[in-house]
């Protein structure tokens, strides 16, 4: 699984790339079937943006945040991707047995 990080406007220290890695490392531990994760960084006049977009089978994950401090950005773009993988991973389980409830024991 690659983890791509990529800056607009910034440049990538190795700190900010450790941190990024941390934090989108420990929203990847609930889903294993993750092809790989872009994350972009950019810097705008008086707000910092975090993307992230997560490849997983069948559907690609997609979400932002924006702060005045970048390592805010990426705290609030890890909590918001941590929700919605674990949204994808609960359709998935949701429809994985809905075959054997509608089952009828003849």
């Amino acid at each position: 699984m690659n983890i791509n990080i990529s800056g607009h406007h910034l440049e990538i220290t190795p700190a900010i790339k450790e941190y990024v890695e941390n934090k989108i490392g420990r929203v990847l531990k609930h889903f294993d079937h993750v092809i790989d994760a872009q994350v972009i960084l950019s810097l705008e006049p008086l707000k910092h943006i975090a993307e992230i977009t997560l490849r997983v089978p069948g559907k690609d994950i997609h979400c932002a945040a924006e702060e005045e401090n970048l390592y805010a950005a990426i705290d609030l773009l890890s909590d918001k991707a941590d929700r919605l993988v674990i949204k994808h991973k609960s359709k998935l389980q949701d429809h994985s047995n809905d075959s054997t409830k509608r089952m009828t024991v003849a």
